[in-house]
């Protein structure tokens, strides 16, 4: 399946508009059955709804061999965050197909600021910042791609081309190849003309565009991938390769994911969902996506997972039966936890859920650490106990009395002989069971429950 070819001017964007329509095919032999066939890299992303904008002839160069294709990433904090997830899932899917990806951190460009799709002037980070995040992103990246093989990843920094670079070799080499009505046309300038744009993210889209020229030069880089308010300035690299060097380089765009409402993706009641645990934890991070609408999660299956299209197809005709069940979310939440945290911090996360049902027992509870702890039962009803007191043996009796986890010492001897309260999950508590420090888990906590979903934590201080 090939694009139909277009007259094609400078940074002119072309959009298929018809709708890949899966190809629905039988198998032969003893796994017959029905499966999906996708023809193209280009076929499979617009089905997976990961395809906004593509230049004529991309898909076509794509289809020849391997080309070589980067994706820019700016250091504006020490940590990618799940809005990034979308061009490292489109880095390796290009991978997958063969090709070469190169991952971009931006430690020059971070020092200037992207306009695209700011209404005013960002906050320029100082070196030392931007040197620390540019090293944890590139961590980070090093975790999704795969570095071996022929068509082995990559993770470049921009500034390394960069910091030799003196303003007037810039504006001499670089800046004469774009005229200045080229770059009042692009989107991310003119929507800010009226609130105003420093000349400093003015330029920007130059110093993008030679990202693409040097890739292009030094690493035979004829592809670059953005998101949606990148085209600007990722068409303004292709046009500079063709003015300067005669060249011929492509441009691809992914659309900027939403939640089904319009809102914002990325977000949680907590901020931004983070890839590094220190930021959000494995826990809140299985959480957001188990916590995702049916809608969300079934577009979230195709944009954000690697999960064959027969697999997902199946998942959403099982989804659709029984949505109760919420079959969509749980596969969605345990493919990317486990891809961005792995398979132990994953159980960890899926027990620690099953706690708050009921469904845990006192071993898993045991297994939990004490941010996980935190995580888990934030918003529980707390309590402190004397560390002191417990370190001598402390009636239970007494310690729920004394830390008023219910109201009355009556209540508290009806609820031990009804057996329906338990400590760490484990019932069977007699009137005169002492407790000591070491009932406590992580050092800090007991966990009291009555019925099924009263939870009370008492923290030792």
């Amino acid at each position: 399946m090939t694009a139909k070819l277009h007259t094609y001017r400078a940074g002119q964007r072309f959009t298929r508009p018809a709708i890949f329509v899966p190809i629905m095919a039988k198998n032969s032999g003893e796994n017959s059955g029905t499966h999906l066939k996708t023809t193209t890299l280009i076929d499979e992303l617009r089905w997976r709804g990961l395809l906004h904008d593509i230049m004529p002839g991309t898909e076509e160069t794509l289809e020849k061999g391997p080309v070589t294709a980067y994706i820019g990433f700016d250091p504006t904090a020490d940590s990618l965050h799940v809005g990034h997830f979308v061009p490292v899932v489109i880095l390796g899917h290009l991978q997958r197909r063969g090709h070469k990806v190169l991952a971009i951190i931006g430690g020059a460009t971070g020092m200037i600021g992207d306009p695209s799709g700011k209404s005013d002037e960002r906050n320029l980070l100082d070196e030392t910042t931007l040197r620390h995040n540019e090293k944890a992103i590139g961590t980070q990246l090093g975790r999704f791609l795969d570095f071996s093989g022929v068509n082995a990843a990559e993770v470049l920094n921009n500034y390394d081309w960069f910091k030799d670079m003196g303003y007037l070799a810039f504006i001499r080499d670089v800046g004469k190849h774009i005229s200045i009505n080229y770059m009042l046309a692009k989107e991310s300038v003119k929507k800010r003309l009226e609130t105003g744009i420093s000349f400093t993210e003015f330029t920007y889209q130059l110093a993008q565009g030679y990202d693409f020229l040097h890739l292009y030069e030094t690493r035979g880089c004829t592809l670059q991938a953005g998101g949606s308010d990148q085209w600007g300035n990722i068409t303004t690299g292709t046009e500079l390769i063709r003015r300067k060097l005669s060249g011929e380089a492509y441009a691809m765009t992914f659309p900027l994911i939403t939640k089904a409402d319009g809102k914002k993706f990325g977000k949680s009641e907590q901020g931004n969902v983070w890839l590094d645990r220190k930021r959000t934890s494995p826990y809140r991070f299985y959480q957001f996506w188990l916590n995702t609408s049916d809608d969300d999660a079934l577009r979230y299956l195709r944009i954000f997972t690697y999960l064959e299209p027969e697999t997902i197809l199946a998942i959403e005709a099982e989804h659709a039966s029984a949505p109760e069940r919420r079959l969509a979310q749980t596969r969605l939440a345990e493919d990317l936890t486990r891809r961005v945290h792995g398979t132990e911090d994953l159980a960890t996360a899926q027990a620690a859920s099953r706690i708050l049902f009921g469904q845990s027992t006192a071993e898993e509870l045991a297994l939990l650490d004490a941010e996980t702890f935190d995580d888990v039962f934030e918003g529980v009803p707390r309590f402190s106990v004397s560390r002191q007191l417990l370190n001598a043996g402390l009636n239970v009796v007494d310690l729920l009395a004394s830390s008023a986890v219910l109201p009355s010492r009556g209540e508290i001897r009806r609820a031990l002989k009804e057996n329906s309260l338990s400590l760490n999950k484990v019932k069977g508590l007699a009137e005169d069971h002492v407790l000591t420090a070491a009932d406590l888990l992580n050092d800090r906590f007991l966990l009291f429950q009555r019925g099924k979903k009263q939870y009370y934590v008492v923290v030792a201080e």
